[in-house]
């Protein structure tokens, strides 16, 4: 089993502005946890910093107890780490299946061979395919990437996540942008791969339904700072989450 992901002291300065101030958490294997907070709190500048999308000002973090804070996005990538973005990030002109396979090839090592073109390995589509069916686009295999809806070119992410066999999945607003009908497609994906719990699972939502159905923890940035942390009914239910949160007013007695 994987071991966990872990910030210490996790800080960005942009400026005079600190984005992320001095974040220190611990996210285990079966545990999805759900990032929250008000727009402007730090929840993607917090991703970017943990996959690699921005160097911290100062900090650490740490996979299965090795310290990845120099390591680049690509290298945290084939150290375990996967992360699908707010906007999809496909080869729009390749078939899905195409767009799977690549996903399926880098993850096996294999490297562009002129004298054994790529439909010889047998092994890496059956993989691909197998990938498709379990996100429920095998039946759209020969479609290219650009003319799926947008509720498709979620899985057909998620589906290049699967293939690459991370030990921590990372969710930057999956269900931005779809429809009330694709919303479950994707919540459903989430829900199978919370199923491993050899995985770390790791998701920013805007939604409360969403991070109620799902969450097995959440932490609340605000202003930068990690704020609150524990199970859904307990953080959702406290005073800092309803006011910073919410935009609630604490109870705080009568006059």
């Amino acid at each position: 089993m994987a071991g966990k992901l872990e910030t210490r002291d996790l800080s960005i300065r942009f400026g005079g502005h600190l984005a992320v101030d001095s974040v220190s958490c611990t996210f285990h294997p079966g545990e999805l946890t759900a990032i929250v907070g008000p727009n402007g709190a730090g929840k993607t500048t917090y991703f970017n910093l943990i996959s690699g999308q921005l160097r911290p000002t100062r900090g650490t973090v740490l996979l299965d107890e090795a310290d990845i804070t120099q390591m680049s996005a690509p290298m945290r990538t084939r150290a375990g780490i996967g992360r699908a973005f707010q906007l999809t990030n496909l080869f729009p002109n390749l078939s899905v299946a195409e767009n799977v396979r690549l996903a399926v090839q880098a993850a096996a090592g294999v490297h562009y061979e002129m004298l054994r073109p790529w439909t010889a390995r047998k092994d890496l589509i059956e993989k691909a395919d197998a990938v498709l069916e379990s996100t429920s686009l095998l039946g759209r295999r020969e479609a290219l990437a650009a003319s799926l809806s947008h509720g498709d070119q979620r899985k057909l992410e998620v589906a290049l996540m699967m293939s690459l066999a991370p030990n921590v999945f990372m969710f930057d607003e999956p269900t931005a942008g779809m429809s009330v009908d694709e919303v479950p497609v994707v919540l459903k994906l989430i829900e199978k791969l919370k199923g491993d719990r050899s995985k770390i699972i790791l998701l920013v939502e805007h939604k409360m339904d969403v991070v109620r159905s799902l969450a097995d923890r959440i932490i609340v940035l605000h202003n930068g700072r990690l704020v609150a942390d524990g199970p859904p009914a307990d953080v959702i239910a406290s005073p800092i989450v309803q006011e910073a949160y919410l935009g609630v007013a604490p109870d705080r007695g009568a006059p």
